[in-house]
């Protein structure tokens, strides 16, 4: 079994998880503007997600010898350690339906306002419960004025979400004619008359223009979106967008604390002599139940969509290729990208290695 035992290893290991980790949301946020169903998408990133987790195990999991101190991947399995096991899959559970909420509430409030938000509520929330779980090893006077900075950033991000909110309602207010068609989808074709910011040609026959290519931000632009993107928020309150993102934040600040437990076993749960958990079989576990708890609420969804999307099916979801390779891509990104932030904080501590949320301003 490989182990982390360097800070700088450690140090290496988190700016690797950050890169992947503040890749993957982009990926998925693009996948719905186009279209895709998020449910066929998540289910496609969760198969690679435990994918990536089982080849973190079979490589790193089981190099070198195993000891009865610190056992390869394989050779933990069959140890009684369930109640360590039950802290990681816990924590795989949380980390799971936090991202679910967040596919959703990316459509209400954007990308950035959608990631800022939850992952400085997971480390204010997180650090901080992982700061006590490991035994203060981290200095508290260079942690938690980064924690306050986070906090900061919950309220600046809320602040900038009711900001977009208006000046998206403003711009769409603008336009002189805009209503629903079908579904709840936009009309596009908009009188260009006292609307300079929408480029389009001519319909001779009813004077109206047809939208080509908005600029980015203006009214035209976000009538385009709405009309190819998956989840339709026109007519929503956006204020269901922020509800989503505070509650993903609430759960995902709760699985490195999970992890962490699984590993450490702080509250000694386990037996006396067996080995605490190795970072690759606690992945393992924590994946595979987030493999699982998506599986249930995915399948779901196909038949009782939520936020008025279409139905689907286990077989429109099998022929649905648009976009499917993206969606394996963001779910092998996420997955070694948790794997790393786990394996970094086994040797620099949970609390240091939950710096990785700062994942967002890889992309903002």
């Amino acid at each position: 079994m490989y182990v982390v035992e360097s800070k700088g290893g450690a140090i290496v290991c988190m700016l690797l998880s950050l890169f992947f980790l503040g890749t993957w949301p982009a990926i998925l946020t693009h996948l719905e503007r186009r279209g895709r169903l998020p449910q066929h998408t998540y289910l496609d990133y969760t198969i690679m997600n435990l994918l990536a987790a089982v080849l973190i195990a079979f490589t790193f999991g089981e190099i070198g010898k195993s000891t009865p101190e610190e056992p390869n991947f394989l050779a933990q399995l069959a140890q009684d350690n369930w109640q360590s096991v039950l802290f990681a899959m816990a924590g795989g559970v949380v980390l799971s339906i936090g991202n679910l909420a967040t596919q959703y509430a990316w459509a209400f409030v954007g990308l950035s306002v959608a990631e800022v938000i939850p992952t400085s509520i997971t480390v204010v929330i997180g650090t901080t419960l992982n700061y006590f779980l490991d035994d203060r090893i981290n200095k508290a006077e260079i942690l938690f004025p980064g924690v306050a900075c986070f906090l900061i950033a919950v309220c600046l991000g809320s602040a900038v979400h009711t900001s977009n909110s208006a000046d998206n309602k403003a711009k769409l207010n603008s336009l002189s004619n805009y209503g629903k068609t079908g579904e709840g989808v936009i009309n596009i074709s908009v009188p260009k008359e006292g609307n300079p910011n929408i480029a389009g040609t001519k319909d001779a026959e009813n004077g109206y223009y047809t939208l080509e290519k908005a600029e980015v931000g203006s009214a035209g632009y976000l009538i385009e979106l709405e009309n190819t993107r998956a989840i339709k928020v026109s007519g929503k309150s956006t204020m269901i967008g922020l509800a989503i993102t505070f509650f993903a934040g609430c759960c995902f600040s709760l699985f490195s604390p999970a992890f962490n437990l699984a590993t450490n076993d702080q509250w000694h749960t386990l037996k006396p002599g067996v080995p605490h958990l190795t970072v690759y079989t606690a992945f393992f576990y924590f994946s595979a139940s987030c493999f699982v708890i998506a599986i249930i609420l995915n399948i779901t969804f196909l038949y009782h969509p939520v936020l008025n999307l279409p139905k689907s099916s286990p077989g429109a979801y099998l022929t649905d290729w648009n976009g499917r390779g993206w969606a394996f891509l963001a779910g092998i990104l996420c997955g070694f990208g948790n794997g790393l932030q786990f394996m970094g904080g086994q040797a620099a501590g949970y609390a240091a290695a939950d710096a990785v949320q700062n994942f967002h301003f890889v992309w903002l």
